[in-house]
């Protein structure tokens, strides 16, 4: 082998690296871009301020995240009374439907340095909540969404959720 075939072998052997680290890096995507989607809740959770914790048994529901900065989210607890005359709710009824049920839509988003989603709530179940922001920390492992409130609610308590991407 001359110094000839050994430049060009090393030089094959640069740009088949450059283009193998290309596409690496082509195929790593930000968090922002991995939470597009639908996702459905796993477990939801209160922690107090004194430490106890409370859990919403079996949630049911979705968060759902497009790429233009838009979101939706409805959780529901399974366990919500029925009405005892369907279509003529008694106010009883009415707040223990939702009591067991949190609704928002709006914008958010990330950021990437601080791992941490904004929702902007733009609607909201609780009309007290619309034209605020609600933060959180992300920790994104996979199909496995955490989401942990920065702050704590009014009623002290932090908000842990466990979501999975919907396939």
């Amino acid at each position: 082998m001359n110094r000839r075939d050994i430049l060009n072998i090393s030089a094959l052997m640069g740009v088949g690296l450059a283009l193998l680290t290309g596409s690496a890096a082509a195929q790593q995507r930000t968090i922002q871009q991995r939470l597009v989607g639908a996702w459905t809740i796993v477990s939801y959770e209160a922690i107090r301020p004194d430490g106890t914790k409370q859990q919403l048994a079996n949630p049911n529901g979705y968060l759902i995240f497009d790429s233009s900065g838009r979101y939706a989210q409805v959780i529901a607890a399974p366990d919500r009374p029925k009405d005892k005359s369907p279509g003529q709710p008694t106010t009883e009824e009415l707040l223990a439907a939702i009591a067991g049920f949190v609704a928002s839509a709006g914008t958010w988003s990330v950021s990437e340095a601080e791992r941490g989603l904004t929702q902007h709530f733009d609607a909201a179940l609780r009309p007290d909540d619309e034209r605020t922001d609600f933060r959180s920390l992300i920790d994104l492992d996979g199909d496995e969404l955490r989401l942990t409130s920065v702050r704590p609610l009014p009623t002290g308590a932090r908000i842990d959720v466990v979501y999975r991407r919907v396939r």
